[in-house]
């Protein structure tokens, strides 16, 4: 077996913990259920995990360590995610939350925004190649391999978790936004966390 089963055993339950962890992609899917309805919400989950087992594969093939030994191209990627957030913010305030009972965010718009934030993020890249390798044996071989089954675990349990918390923002967005006050309202809350998301990735890059 490519990974040891008791190592596979232990990694499972800590990859858990950081699923359930509030963060910035769980804010994300929870800010496209409110304004895009659940198949929005489950459709940016996905896009997440897409971006993250792309940061994996990059990881694992040893790109990340590029990334990291070249400041100019990891704070040029950083400040892409922030522009493309405070783009979405601005969008955001600019659509509706819901058009009668039809989602204002297409499922294909919000896998592609999900996947673009993580991707856009280097931080995550980062995180991966500080966290998978302590269970990476070398000694098995087929690196790569280890790193993708590791990174499937993370990026299973947070299409879930993710997927999961989006659906609740999107069935309760779904219902409020029935009253045009309270639409507006959602509005802006979507483009205040999406705006938090940005002002928290530019901090970290003046960091």
């Amino acid at each position: 077996m490519i990974v040891d089963p008791l190592t596979l055993a232990a990694f499972i339950p800590a990859a858990l913990a950081l699923n359930l962890t509030p963060g910035a992609d769980m804010m994300f899917c929870f800010a496209q259920g409110l304004r895009g309805g659940p198949r929005a919400a489950v459709a940016a989950s996905a896009g997440i995990t897409a971006g993250s087992m792309l940061n994996v594969t990059l990881a694992g093939i040893g790109l990340g360590a590029l990334v990291a030994s070249m400041p100019g191209l990891f704070h040029a990627i950083r400040w892409i995610g922030v522009a493309y957030l405070l783009y979405l913010a601005w969008r955001t305030l600019r659509t509706p939350v819901m058009r009668a009972e039809t989602p204002s965010v297409r499922p294909s718009r919000a896998f592609r925004d999900g996947f673009l934030v993580n991707v856009s993020n280097p931080k995550v890249i980062l995180f991966i190649l500080a966290f998978i390798p302590q269970f990476v044996d070398p000694a098995r071989g087929a690196v790569l391999a280890q790193f993708l089954i590791f990174g499937t675990v993370i990026g299973f349990g947070g299409l879930i978790i993710n997927g999961a918390v989006g659906l609740g923002a999107g069935g309760m967005g779904r219902v409020l936004a029935r009253n045009a006050g309270v639409e507006r309202a959602l509005r802006w809350a979507s483009a205040t966390v999406f705006g938090l998301l940005a002002a928290k990735l530019a901090w970290d890059n003046r960091a």
